[in-house]
């Protein structure tokens, strides 16, 4: 039986960008900011993908929702009929 050399990956722990810049709020307004936080099939990412802390995750979400209510953003990006 050959060794299989053990390789450890390291997966650096990533940083919610809203607690890191304090100036930087969470707005349904700001669809520019929210459109990095849904994919191009329009689902909202989650939290362990995007780093965001379960606060703010929470803030974004409600936030991402309420674009969509007032056509800010897309539900999806194809409607068939």
């Amino acid at each position: 039986m050959a060794m299989r050399s053990k390789r450890r990956t390291f997966h650096r722990r990533k940083v919610c960008r809203f607690c890191v810049d304090a100036e930087m709020k969470i707005d349904y307004k700001d669809s520019k900011t929210l459109r990095y936080f849904v994919t191009e099939r329009g689902k909202i990412v989650p939290r362990r993908i995007s780093g965001n802390c379960a606060k703010h995750q929470r803030v974004l979400t409600l936030a991402v929702k309420r674009a969509r209510q007032i056509a800010l953003l897309p539900f999806t990006t194809v409607h068939t009929v």
